[in-house]
């Protein structure tokens, strides 16, 4: 009570509270953001205690695992080249998102071409087997004819009667 009172008659007053800015440390941490005082000589830990690198192969997992899934859902893959896919990614093939589409791309032209090949095979196949037939019946005749023509037609014996 007392020390009041002698605030309002004006003996005494009362400082303000310090400030305690956080202005400097703002600019500061924008200037980071745009790679500033990053260099060697700011670094204290290792470039795998900054940023580990199983950190980054998580994220690199995680989207390539995303795309895959993303392509499997849609139609663009199918289940058993997503398989093969899903395990190269397991075994660091892609380094990277563009890497993989450009496989699956690769793969999806390989497979139509391969489709293509095979049917244009069965289509040749079938031809030349119609062809064979063809032949075979032209000989046929050919020596149905000529037989016909060279031995004369056998009448069946009469059976003996018992």
């Amino acid at each position: 009570k007392n020390s009041r009172k002698l605030e309002k008659d004006g003996y005494v007053t009362q400082k303000p509270v310090t400030i305690h800015s956080r202005a400097r440390v703002h600019r500061k941490n924008d200037a980071k953001r745009k790679g500033r005082h990053q260099g060697i000589g700011k670094r204290k830990g290792t470039a795998n205690a900054r940023l580990p690198s199983k950190v980054i192969w998580m994220r690199r997992q995680r989207v390539l695992r995303r795309l895959l899934s993303k392509y499997r859902d849609s139609k663009k893959i199918d289940k058993h080249l997503y398989h093969v896919l899903y395990l190269k990614c397991k075994g660091n093939v892609f380094k990277n998102k563009r890497n993989l589409i450009e496989f699956i791309h690769k793969a999806k032209a390989e497979k139509t071409r391969e489709k293509q090949l095979n049917d244009q095979a069965e289509a040749r196949r079938i031809k030349s087997k119609a062809a064979r037939e063809r032949r075979a019946a032209r000989v046929d005749e050919k020596r149905g004819t000529s037989s016909q023509e060279e031995t004369p037609v056998e009448t069946p014996a009469a059976a003996p009667a018992a």
